[in-house]
């Protein structure tokens, strides 16, 4: 068969690049399935370009920029794009505000699975939030009431839309409900999230020695803010005086800024590190120095990527208690020590549980990365695979 894929890709900086680079690194080994893989990106700044991904003894890769973030046009030109390409199955990686930060867009780019439906295709969509479970305040999208009310109403019209694929993936089994019974949706899907690293032999060191180090990975800015873990990270310091801080990633697009506004309202504050963009190949770095991964979260938007890549490396981690991470916890059998999520002094015992006992530490990194492991995402790749095939018997 041969797959075309609406994503973000590295060296993309968008959302959810990371989760499609992993996924497409393990789809492009199934020679026996595949026939092409052709991917629908979002367009590079100027300079900038995607490698060629060509392997004889894997699928062959073709990249395809069609579209950019906050465009009014990216359903016309992704539609023109597949009718090029003409696959067998059009797979969307993306999340409420993957097309654009701004309503009108992100509105418009949701519609597309809609309208290649009607246009004939095969559609698929991986959805990785849903508008029910969105603190849209945190998240950057609504700062008062009735505008949160007005996006509320055309996210429920927009979910609507999106169900109209020939199936809706999701990752976590309250998303099911939910769309199950508000929605009346028959065509949902409990999928795995899986392991973004391939299963070794014995696990990785829990234990990473050097100077005790707490790391955070991601987009910040928006529901994801680093100022209460710079605030825990100066109570721990007067206790570990050579504690790092590792924040590990870029601004959210809804935030542009804001991590210089932390290095400035904190410059006092010693031994934090910001690294910018983390390249794919430093992410085993990032990780492996890492004692503790602290996720200092005020809401969530779905299912973590990042706490799935911290259990592949066996690491510890400290969730906040919201009901998304403890659900996932619970469902796949991850471990964490926990914090209210507007209390550095929570976060900061949370952290502490874990960086001064080398047994909870232990144990925890032990747990995860087993949880993360139980289903790696090349197992996940052949789970797609199987459904596609089974909706390519429809008629």
């Amino acid at each position: 068969m041969r797959i075309a894929i609406v994503t973000t890709h590295p060296p993309s900086k968008g959302s959810l690049n990371e989760y499609a680079y992993h996924f497409v690194r393990f789809l492009k080994t199934k020679t026996e399935m595949v026939e092409e893989i052709i991917l629908l990106l979002d367009e590079l700044p100027e300079g900038q370009q995607y490698s060629p991904e060509q392997n004889q003894a894997q699928v062959p890769v073709r990249s395809v920029p069609c579209w950019q973030f906050n465009a009014l046009d990216n359903s016309f030109r992704i539609r023109k794009a597949v009718r090029e390409a003409d696959p067998d199955i059009v797979l969307f990686n993306i999340q409420f505000a993957s097309f654009g930060d701004k309503k009108v867009p992100a509105t418009l780019g949701l519609l597309t699975p809609w309208l290649l439906k009607l246009d004939g295709q095969k559609v698929v969509v991986l959805l990785h939030n849903i508008m029910e479970t969105v603190n849209l305040k945190s998240a950057g999208f609504g700062n008062n009431p009735i505008l949160e009310a007005v996006i509320r109403l055309f996210g429920n019209i927009i979910t609507r839309f999106i169900l109209k694929a020939d199936w809706v993936a999701v990752t976590i089994p309250k998303y099911v409900e939910i769309l199950e019974s508000k929605y009346g949706a028959q065509n949902v899907l409990l999928a795995p999230h899986g392991s973004f690293e391939e299963p070794t032999e014995t696990a990785p060191s829990t234990m990473p020695g050097g100077k005790p180090t707490v790391m955070t990975f991601g987009k910040f800015g928006t529901y994801k803010t680093v100022d209460l873990l710079v605030e825990a990270h100066a109570v721990l310091l007067k206790k570990h005086p050579d504690m790092r801080l590792v924040i590990a990633g870029t601004d959210s697009p809804n935030a542009a800024g804001y991590l210089q506004g932390v290095r400035d309202r904190y410059s006092h504050v010693p031994n934090v590190e910001y690294t910018g963009y983390v390249a794919e190949g430093d992410v085993p770095r990032i990780f492996g120095e890492a004692w503790v991964v602290a996720f200092p979260y005020t809401s969530t938007t779905g299912s973590s990527g990042v706490l799935h890549q911290a259990g592949g490396y066996g690491k510890a981690v400290v969730l906040p208690n919201l009901g998304d991470f403890a659900e996932l916890v619970l469902e796949e059998g991850y471990d964490a020590e926990f914090f209210e999520p507007t209390s550095a002094d929570s976060l900061a015992a949370s952290i502490a549980k874990v960086i001064d006992n080398p047994e909870r530490q232990r144990e925890i990194g032990l747990r995860n990365y087993a949880a993360a492991n139980g289903l790696p995402i090349t197992e996940v790749v052949d789970w797609y695979l199987i459904h596609f095939e089974e909706l390519l018997k429809r008629k």
